[in-house]
C-alpha cells in the first residue's frame, strides 16, 4: 500500500467539499471501531464523509492513485469487525447519505447507504408497505451495513433476509468507476447476477452509494405464542417440529442466562424459572392464524414445555419479542462479550445447542444463547472478564471451538453478521481450498490493488 503525505492528503481535502474529510485525531476516534470492538482496529489518516455517490467516487479515485486502503462504514453497528478502520488507510462513512423515497405503485424504496433500517419500514408503512429484513439493531442499524452483511432478523424465517429484497443498487467500484445494477423491476434475469455478488460482500468488492428494495404489504395482525421449557435442547426440538408443520412468521429462542440478564437489565415479565422461552408469532390471516398457532402449541407440549401462552395483544406481544430483541444490551451489563452468529440446518439445532452447553461448561464460561431458531441461526454470546488474560484466552478458545462445532454438524460460521476480521480465520474451513481460491480470483479481478478493506473477510494467502 502506498504512503500518504500532508501534500497527497491535501489533494483530497481540497477534491471534496469543506467539512467532509476529518483528520481531528479526537474526532476520527468514533470511527475506528465497530460494536464487535474486536480490537484489530487501526487509526485511519482521515475519515471521508461524502454526501453523494460522486464525492464517494473522488474519495476512491484518489486511494487507487496512491494505494490508499478504504475502509467503507454506516452506522457501526456491526458485529464481526466488518468496519474496523486500517492503519494508513480512509474510512469512507455513508452516514450523510440517508435519503429514502417510497414509490408505492412499485412497491419499491430507493434508499441512500446511511439510512436507517427503521426509517426505510417507517417511510413504507406511511403507503400501506413494510420492509421485512429486520435485524436486532433495525432501530441503529443503517441500509448500506445491512446490504453489506446480508443481514437477517427475527422475521427471516418467514419473510428471508435482505438479498431477497434488494431489486437493484448503484456501486463505487475499486477505481471509482460507478455502475448501476438492477432497477425497479422485479423479475431480470439479463446478464451474470452482479447483483447478488454485491449483496453481503462487506465493502471487499465495491461501496454501495443506492438500493432500490422490494417492498410488501403490510402485515397482518399477529397472533403470539411463548412457551416456557425446562432445558434449551426441549424447546430447539420443539423448533425442530414447529418447521415441519408450521409456516411460522417468527420462532426466537432465549436460554434462562438470556432471560436472566434480560431482567436484571430492565423487567420484561419473564419467567426466570425457565431453561428456555420460546417466542413464536403468525401472521396469517384470520382462522388460519388461530389454527396455526394451535399447531405450534401442539408441538410445543409435545416437546415437553412447562407452560404456553398466547396472545392477540399486540402491546403484551411486543414485552416477549423486545426482551429478545435486547439481549445484547442485557447481557454487556455482565462482562465483556464476543459475540457469535452460527448456524446448522434446523433439524441439527438441538446438536448445536449441546455443543455449546459442553463447550461453555469446558472452559466454565458463561454462553449465552439466543436464536433466530427457525432458521437454524444461533448467537452463543460468550461473557467473560476482559481483564483476565485466562479469561479472555478461555473465551476465545469457546470463539473457535463454536464455529468449528457449527461446521462440524455441516453449518456456517456466520448467518447474517458477517465474516468481518473476527472470523476470516475460520473461513477456509468452510468454504475449502478451491472455493477459497475461486473467492481471491472474483476479489483479484474487481480490487486489483487490495485496497477495498484490506484485511476483511478473506484470510491472507497461504
Amino acid at each position: 500500500m502506498g504512503t500518504v503525505t500532508a501534500d497527497t492528503l491535501d489533494e483530497l481535502v481540497a477534491a471534496l467539499p469543506g467539512g467532509s474529510v476529518v483528520t481531528d485525531p479526537v474526532a476520527i476516534e468514533k470511527y475506528r471501531e465497530d460494536f464487535a470492538r474486536d480490537g484489530s482496529a487501526g487509526t485511519p489518516i482521515a475519515v471521508v464523509r461524502p454526501e453523494d455517490a460522486g464525492q464517494v467516487q473522488t474519495a476512491v479515485r484518489w486511494a487507487a492513485a496512491h494505494r490508499v486502503p478504504v475502509v467503507p462504514r454506516g452506522a457501526g453497528t456491526g458485529l464481526s469487525g466488518g468496519s474496523s478502520a486500517v492503519d494508513g488507510g480512509i474510512t469512507i462513512s455513508l452516514d450523510r447519505m440517508r435519503t429514502v423515497s417510497i414509490d408505492p405503485q412499485s412497491q419499491v424504496a430507493t434508499v441512500e447507504p446511511g439510512a436507517l433500517n427503521v426509517e426505510v419500514k417507517r417511510a413504507a408503512a406511511e403507503h400501506g408497505l413494510w420492509y421485512p429484513p429486520d435485524p436486532s439493531s433495525f432501530e441503529i442499524c443503517s441500509i448500506g451495513g445491512n446490504l453489506a452483511t446480508n443481514a437477517g432478523g427475527l422475521c427471516c424465517v418467514k419473510y428471508g433476509v435482505t438479498t431477497d429484497y434488494v431489486l437493484g443498487m448503484d456501486v463505487v467500484l475499486a477505481d471509482g468507476t460507478l455502475v448501476t445494477l438492477g432497477g425497479k423491476q422485479i423479475k431480470d434475469v439479463a446478464g451474470l447476477s452482479l447483483l447478488k455478488l454485491f449483496v453481503g460482500s462487506e465493502g471487499t468488492l465495491g461501496i454501495i452509494t443506492r438500493a432500490v428494495l422490494r417492498l410488501i404489504p403490510l402485515q397482518t395482525p399477529k397472533a403470539t405464542l411463548v412457551g416456557s421449557f425446562p432445558t434449551m435442547a426441549a424447546a430447539a426440538e420443539a423448533v425442530v417440529a414447529i418447521r415441519g408443520t408450521v409456516r411460522a412468521s417468527m420462532l426466537e429462542l432465549m436460554d434462562s442466562t438470556t432471560i436472566n440478564a434480560v431482567e436484571d437489565w430492565r423487567s420484561h415479565g419473564l419467567d426466570r424459572s425457565a431453561g428456555a422461552l420460546l417466542v413464536a408469532q403468525s401472521d396469517a390471516p384470520g382462522e388460519s392464524g388461530a389454527a396455526e398457532v394451535a399447531l405450534i402449541e401442539a408441538c410445543c407440549a409435545a416437546a415437553g414445555a412447562d407452560e404456553v401462552f398466547t396472545t392477540t395483544d399486540p402491546d403484551e406481544a411486543d414485552l416477549f419479542v423486545s426482551a429478545r430483541r435486547n439481549a445484547i444490551h442485557a447481557l454487556e451489563h455482565r462482562g465483556s462479550v464476543l459475540f457469535e452468529d452460527v448456524g446448522v440446518p434446523v433439524p441439527r439445532l438441538p446438536d448445536l445447542v449441546k455443543v455449546i452447553a459442553d463447550i461453555a461448561e469446558r472452559h466454565a464460561l458463561e454462553i449465552a444463547l439466543v436464536a433466530h431458531a427457525g432458521d437454524g441461526n444461533t448467537h452463543p454470546l460468550i461473557v467473560y472478564d476482559a481483564a483476565d488474560p485466562g479469561s479472555t484466552d478461555q473465551a476465545r478458545a469457546a470463539f473457535r471451538e463454536v464455529m468449528a462445532a457449527a461446521i462440524r454438524l455441516g453449518g456456517t460460521i456466520t448467518g447474517e453478521h458477517g465474516v468481518g476480521r473476527a472470523k476470516r480465520f475460520a473461513l477456509p474451513d468452510q468454504l475449502g481450498d478451491d472455493v477459497l481460491a475461486l473467492t481471491w480470483r472474483i476479489k483479484d479481478a474487481l480490487d486489483p490493488h487490495g485496497i477495498l478493506n484490506p484485511g476483511a473477510v478473506l484470510p491472507p494467502r497461504a
